[in-house]
């Protein structure tokens, strides 16, 4: 007889424990920095092919189907033209093959030799120089290939899936140098604040692209066009590297990311480059980053101390300083330390950075908002000019300028400071983001102290925000942690005169005394009972 009984739904995994199944079929295979080169260089082949079924089934349904394999009529759609050994269909087919890391290499060599935006993207034999279990390959393609890549067209695949793996592997791999990629909540923030509506973005350590992807997004999502902007960016790993160039060529991002991989200090790539807005998260406390006789006398330092050899923080720094154009602004992460830091000669380059009037805002953020470190982060927001700024009609323009109202406020001599530290909201056990709402309102806030919010002026805020003038940073020595000025939040009056609130604590306090003293008694029995006699 028939069982008629319909079987329960299976319960579907989450996208990032699926992508830990894939990465954990492998494990005694590749080692595990290796894990989500393999893992993002597939999930790639799979979502361009994806994209690429999508755009033929187009061409099919409008009565186009003599032109399904014309280069062109994929292009015009940002979306890149597979030839049959190239396209995900093919490589799963052959999955079980002996050969299948050759064809991976192969499929993924074509992509590239198809497609201009992606020269230099992609893995070059990567698959058959790791030997690779062929079995274990297999697996991670089924696996891969139950991933719908294209569920959401804005969703950030290949950093979503970078960052989960760095989070992941961390332990394992180490720090990598400080190479972390930033969560969206972080860029987000950055991107509000510094408004980069046109005009040049500069990342020097831009990772996987991260910072670039959020920036489009946000520039569209304010009805402004990516065509305003223009990209420029270095990494210095090989590998992450070609994870940035993936990452852009599939929204259709054009940047210049220079020739090869190189290290920003010793290879600067852009030398000639001013940016508008600057968007970094550089590796913290890099140690070592160059001998002590190198880069000694780098115009990069000119009017500084020459950043010490033990941390690179100020080298970041005074790097991006002097890639500001005129009317520039640069939003960038860095560890806590460098807020107050005076170890060999920080602190007088600080100074001389606060004395220039280039620290516009300091943000101290909550923690447990990286996957990969616990270590306190903060935000710092330099302005070229704090009068005229880019969004004050500059060359990078801004809502302002797309309006038709530019704005103005001369901010000169100040700094504001924000607290955020008790912000954001836990999202699992370990890791905290910043809501929407947290974004916002510290946006508002550093936007109305800029004379830019209509509905609204600034007002300091005792334990949230405070604008520091000159003197006040220099009373504190430079210090440049928010904690310093925006001293410590009021304290709302309950009504509860204090004589019956001292009553209600101090028998609260008798009750628990009494009760410790039980429990003291308590032990001390259980140890005569067991021969420890006092």
């Amino acid at each position: 007889m028939a069982d008629n009984k319909k079987s329960a739904p299976k319960k579907q995994k989450s996208f990032e424990q699926t992508l830990w199944d894939t990465a954990d079929k492998l494990r005694g295979t590749v080692e595990s920095s290796e894990y989500k080169h393999v893992v993002l260089s597939l999930i790639f082949l799979k979502f361009v092919s994806d994209k690429f079924e999508e755009r033929k089934q187009a061409l099919i349904d409008e009565g186009k189907e003599a032109y399904v394999d014309m280069v062109e009529f994929y292009a015009m759609h940002n979306v890149f033209y597979l030839p049959k050994e190239s396209r995900w269909s093919f490589i799963q087919k052959q999955a079980k093959q002996d050969d299948i890391a050759v064809k991976i290499d192969t499929a993924l060599h074509t992509v590239e030799k198809h497609n201009k935006t992606l020269r230099g993207a992609l893995p070059d034999n990567y698959f058959s120089r790791l030997g690779l279990d062929v079995s274990k390959l297999s697996a991670l393609i089924d696996s891969i290939n139950n991933i719908d890549t294209v569920e959401d067209n804005e969703q950030d695949v290949v950093g979503r899936v970078y960052e989960y793996f760095l989070g992941k592997f961390a332990a394992t791999e180490g720090k990598g140098g400080g190479e972390f990629y930033t969560p969206k909540c972080v860029v987000n923030l950055i991107a509000e604040m510094i408004e980069p509506y046109r005009g040049k973005i500069y990342d020097p350590c831009c990772g996987s692209g991260g910072m670039f992807v959020q920036s489009i997004k946000f520039v569209e999502s304010h009805k402004g066009s990516k065509k305003d902007i223009s990209i420029y960016g270095q990494e210095q790993t090989a590998t992450t590297y070609k994870l940035s160039k993936m990452n852009l060529a599939i929204r259709g991002i054009s940047a210049n990311l220079g020739e090869v991989p190189a290290d920003t200090f010793f290879k600067d790539q852009h030398p000639d480059l001013k940016a508008d807005f600057i968007m970094a998260n550089p590796p913290f406390n890099l140690k070592e980053w160059r001998a002590t006789d190198e880069l000694t006398d780098d115009p990069r330092w000119a009017g500084y101390e020459v950043p010490p050899t033990g941390n690179a923080n100020y080298a970041w720094i005074l790097h991006m300083v002097s890639k500001l154009s005129e009317n520039g602004t640069a939003g960038f992460v860095l560890a806590n330390g460098s807020m107050s830091t005076n170890t060999k000669g920080e602190g007088e380059i600080r100074q001389k950075l606060i004395e220039n009037d280039l620290v516009d805002c300091m943000i101290a953020l909550p923690g447990q908002l990286f996957y990969t470190t616990q270590i306190p982060v903060c935000l710092w927001f330099l302005a070229r000019n704090k009068r005229a700024t880019a969004r004050d009609g500059g060359s990078a323009g801004n809502a302002g300028a797309i309006s038709g109202q530019p704005r103005f406020r001369n901010r000169r001599g100040e700094t504001l400071f924000i607290d955020a530290r008790n912000m954001g909201s836990m999202v699992d056990r370990t890791h905290k983001e910043l809501t929407a709402d947290d974004i916002a309102e510290i946006a508002r806030t550093y936007h109305a102290w800029r004379g830019e919010v209509k509905d609204g002026g600034y007002e300091d805020v005792a334990g949230y925000c405070k604008a520091a003038s000159l003197d006040e940073m220099k009373a504190n020595d430079y210090v440049l942690t928010p904690g310093r000025y925006v001293g410590a939040a009021e304290i709302e009056d309950d009504g509860v005169p204090f004589e019956e609130k001292m009553g209600e604590l101090s028998q609260m306090l008798y009750r628990q005394m009494a009760e410790s003293e039980k429990l003291d008694a308590v032990i001390k029995e259980n140890l005569l009972e067991l021969g420890y006699a006092g």
